[in-house]
C-alpha cells in the first residue's frame, strides 16, 4: 500500500500547478474583460480600476505607406468614453485570446472587432501586458492595430 501512496503523494504538487496557472490565466483575462465591460457601460471608474497608474496605450499603424506608432496615457481615452457617439454602444468584441503568465507578468494577445452600436467600425489585434500588484492584476500597457478591411464578423 505504501508503495502506491508514495508516488501518488509525490505527484500531487505537479497536479496543482496547472490548476494554479489556469486560475491566473482566467484572472488575467477577467481584468481585460472588465475593461471592455466598463467601456460598454461607459463606466470609466470600472475601466480605470483595471489599469496600473503608469499604464500606456500604444497604436501601431500605417499612414501614407509608412509605419506609425502612437503612445499615450489612457487619460484621454477614458475622458472620451462617456461622450463618444452618444447612445451608441461602444463594443470591443474579443476572439481567440492567448494568455501567458509567468510570475508577476502576464500577456494577452487577442483579435478584436470594434462596433459602434451595430455598425462594425474597425478590427485588428489587441495586446495587453499586465502586472500583479497587491490589488491584483492590472494592465500596464495596451497595444493595438486597426484596420477597416478584412474584419471577421
Amino acid at each position: 500500500m505504501r508503495a502506491i501512496l508514495l508516488p501518488a503523494v509525490m505527484l500531487l504538487p505537479l497536479a496543482a500547478t496547472p490548476l494554479h496557472a489556469q486560475a491566473d490565466e482566467q484572472a488575467v483575462l477577467g481584468v481585460v474583460q472588465r475593461l471592455f465591460d466598463g467601456m460598454r457601460a461607459r463606466d470609466t471608474a470600472k475601466m480605470h480600476a483595471t489599469l496600473h497608474p503608469d499604464a500606456r496605450l500604444i497604436s501601431a499603424g500605417v499612414k501614407d505607406g509608412a509605419p506609425t506608432v502612437t503612445i499615450q496615457s489612457p487619460a484621454a481615452w477614458l475622458a472620451g468614453v462617456p461622450t463618444a457617439r452618444p447612445g451608441a454602444l461602444l463594443d470591443e468584441r474579443l476572439r481567440n485570446p492567448v494568455v501567458k503568465v509567468d510570475g508577476g507578468l502576464a500577456s494577452v494577445w487577442t483579435e478584436y472587432s470594434f462596433y459602434l452600436g451595430e455598425q462594425l467600425s474597425h478590427c485588428g489585434v489587441d495586446t495587453f501586458h499586465l502586472v500583479r500588484t497587491t490589488e491584483g492584476w492590472r494592465i500596464i500597457d495596451i497595444a493595438d492595430t486597426r484596420r477597416r478591411e478584412g474584419c471577421a464578423p
